[in-house]
């Protein structure tokens, strides 16, 4: 398997880190433990985002109750800009990629400067036009969430961020439904083949059910890329680590991943060679159905089809039967022209 057909398995840390260095350099070391290509974090100037007005979401208030806004409660889990160029030298010395999403465009500028291998653009970022343009404008490979969008959305930000000067196919499109958790019903995994339609640079899935099997769905479906959120301690205080796993599921899905990834093969129907020994013990050939002596013609009396598959295959059989018998044959035994 080469690289290209890899499948990117992102963890994402999100802001499950609720503010703390050290967690966050808990969750990069767990990431590469567990066998992830990329720790994902989220970079934002809450003030820049969030209007002092902006209502929680359902599942906001119920995981970090009422009494503070949405910014409030952003304020309280975000890691200042100077943070991210420490866990990114963290990421390096762990052997595992860097990847944060910024959510305004002060981040964006403060991210460029890491030279992360792709842009995570947030789902509620697909329809704000001046900061899909910034990302255009600064360059590189994007990786799209779609949640809450429309089709026809998506494929307009893919024009805006191609327009802008993003090769079409450096632009993965991961499909998401955006609640935490998501239920089964919503999940949808069949949007893929929409996204697909729309010709970029392949699909992916970012996923916010319970557990580990959609995710390892979508892989089965052939989503080049995997996303998950993961904290430390599902217990602990914030909006989204009761729909994360903790860092021993995380492992088990990344090994999950990676069966599945070989499971799906090239596609060429072909014998398999752990297959190869076992098509003599299975498969039959044409044997004597009784004593059959020199001279005798062999017809549908005197021959049958037994296992093992070494001799005459019985696809032969027409060009088998009214032949003569060049010896004697017992009973089973495998018949010689």
């Amino acid at each position: 398997m080469n690289d290209a057909e890899k499948i990117i398995i992102i963890a994402e840390a999100g802001v499950n880190h609720n503010a703390s260095m050290e967690m966050a350099r808990r969750m990069v070391v767990e990431a590469a433990r567990a066998g992830a290509d990329y720790v994902k974090f989220q970079t934002a100037v809450p003030e820049l985002v969030i209007s002092s007005i902006a209502p929680k979401a359902e599942y906001q208030k119920e995981t970090t109750g009422e009494a503070e806004s949405q910014l409030e409660m952003c304020k309280a889990i975000h890691l200042p800009l100077s943070a991210y160029p420490e866990l990114a030298a963290l990421c390096r010395e762990e052997g595992i990629g860097f990847m944060s999403t910024p959510f305004d465009l002060v981040s964006i500028d403060s991210l460029a400067s890491l030279d992360m291998d792709y842009w995570k653009i947030p789902s509620g970022e697909i329809t704000n036009l001046p900061y899909l343009r910034k990302i255009a404008k600064t360059g590189g490979k994007v990786i799209l969430s779609t949640g809450m969008s429309t089709i026809d959305e998506v494929a307009t930000a893919v024009d805006i961020l191609e327009t802008g000067g993003i090769n079409r196919k450096d632009i993965i499109l991961l499909h998401c439904t955006t609640q935490y958790p998501t239920p089964y019903s919503d999940v949808n995994l069949k949007a893929m083949d929409s996204l697909r339609r729309l010709n970029t640079g392949g699909v992916g899935y970012s996923d916010h059910t319970l557990g580990i099997e959609v995710p390892v769905a979508a892989a089965a479906l052939g989503a080049k890329v995997i996303e998950k959120h993961f904290t430390l301690d599902k217990n602990l205080p914030g909006p989204d680590h009761r729909a994360s796993l903790d860092p021993a599921e995380l492992a088990e899905m990344v090994k999950a991943v990676r069966h599945i990834e070989k499971a799906l093969g090239s596609g060429v129907k072909a014998v398999a060679d752990s297959e190869r020994p076992n098509i003599e013990v299975a498969r039959k050939s044409i044997v004597a159905a009784r004593t059959i002596v020199k001279g005798e013609m062999f017809t549908e009396e005197n021959i049958t089809v037994k296992r093992p598959g070494n001799g005459i295959s019985p696809m032969q059989w027409d060009s088998v039967i009214g032949q003569v018998a060049k010896k004697d044959f017992a009973y089973d035994s495998l018949i010689e022209l």
